[in-house]
């Protein structure tokens, strides 16, 4: 999610642990009651609340936040597309991992000295 966060056009995040909605509003260039709706959209994005009650978003809340915005504002999707998309985000990493994982074990062996043994072979049956 940070390199979605770091692109091009995305604001610098400063490096703290937590951010009020006044902050992460002036980031994002949304109003607070925007990020109050899209809190109850999208369920991943649950910021801290303080002892008074104040929302304290984290950093990962603030790149998932950047990362709606983007999908909703630039990409112009439905909230029900942006929910679905990000879930494909989170989904789509771990099966491809696995695939590759796979893979590896199946071609764990170097498979080319007994080609070459096999290749030898046929030459000495043709000789």
């Amino acid at each position: 999610m940070t390199d979605v966060a770091l692109q091009q056009g995305s604001p610098e995040i400063p490096d703290k642990l937590y951010f009020r909605i006044g902050e992460v509003s002036d980031l994002l260039g949304v109003k607070p009651y925007v990020l109050r709706f899209w809190e109850k959209e999208f369920p991943d994005v649950a910021p801290k609340k303080s002892g008074t009650g104040h929302r304290l978003y984290r950093r990962k809340d603030v790149e998932l936040l950047l990362r709606i915005k983007q999908l909703l504002y630039e990409k112009r999707f439905t909230i029900e597309g942006a929910q679905q998309a990000l879930h494909l985000e989170v989904k789509a990493p771990k099966v491809k991992i696995a695939k590759i994982e796979r893979q590896r074990e199946l071609f764990s062996t170097d498979p080319l000295p007994g080609i070459r043994r096999e290749l030898a072979d046929i030459l000495q049956i043709l000789k």
